[in-house]
């Protein structure tokens, strides 16, 4: 199995009353391509940081393996999603993949 754990920091001008309609949308994209990528098998968006908190929200995903990984990541429905929902919005982007 293979872990994919990404944080986001929203571009300064959404850090306002428009970022939580922004982390609902990020959310429910992301969330909703559970079960229609071969090889996924948990996919959660976190976006309720504590105040000590550096980034604004959360993706921890699961998947079968790496090629699993690979696929979702060029797989449309994702890409739609990162496109169109998440780098319109984002800034700043860290990720750590690893085996579980």
């Amino acid at each position: 199995m293979v872990r994919h754990v990404i944080v986001w920091k929203l571009k300064d001008e959404y850090a306002s009353e428009k970022a939580d309609d922004i982390k609902a949308g990020i959310k429910e994209g992301l969330e909703d391509l559970s079960g229609k990528i071969p090889g996924l098998r948990d996919i959660r968006v976190y976006t309720k940081p504590l105040a000590s908190s550096n980034c604004d929200l959360m993706l921890d995903s699961l998947f079968d393996d790496e090629e699993s990984l690979k696929g979702y990541s060029v797989n449309p429905l994702h890409v739609n999603v990162a496109d169109n929902k998440v780098r319109p919005f984002v800034s700043q982007r860290s990720c750590m993949d690893f085996e579980v």
